[in-house]
């Protein structure tokens, strides 16, 4: 298979402006990482279109992406289970919400459990 390349000029097809200069956006903004003690995060489950399945979501995560990488991988093998991590959420999968609401508070996070 090969690689797909990445459009340069997104959302642009073509002008006839000899003075019209592409801008590329840079989307990526880097935030910092709140501290364990400041960070709010909510546990709860979810089963909403996983066919039943039941996951540990945590949301409220402020911060880098590889942060939150590293705080779900963490969980993941505190849990020795699966999941994954983006847009600010962990998910877990399996019911966990006990052991990782006492997993979070031992390090410093506020925790608060929300749902079943």
């Amino acid at each position: 298979m090969s690689k797909q390349k990445k459009q340069r000029f997104e959302g642009i097809v073509y002008s006839t402006s000899d003075e019209f200069s592409y801008v590329e956006s840079d989307d990526s903004v880097d935030i910092d990482t709140l501290p364990k003690g400041k960070q709010k995060l909510k546990v709860g489950l979810d089963r909403k279109a996983r066919k039943g399945k039941v996951v540990t979501l945590i949301t409220g995560f402020i911060g880098t992406q590889g942060d939150l990488d590293d705080l779900a991988k963490v969980l993941k093998q505190k849990c020795g289970v699966g999941g994954s991590s983006k847009d600010g959420e962990i998910l877990i999968q399996g019911e966990f919400k006990d052991k990782i609401i006492q997993y979070l508070q031992s390090e410093g996070y506020q925790v608060k459990g929300f749902g079943g």
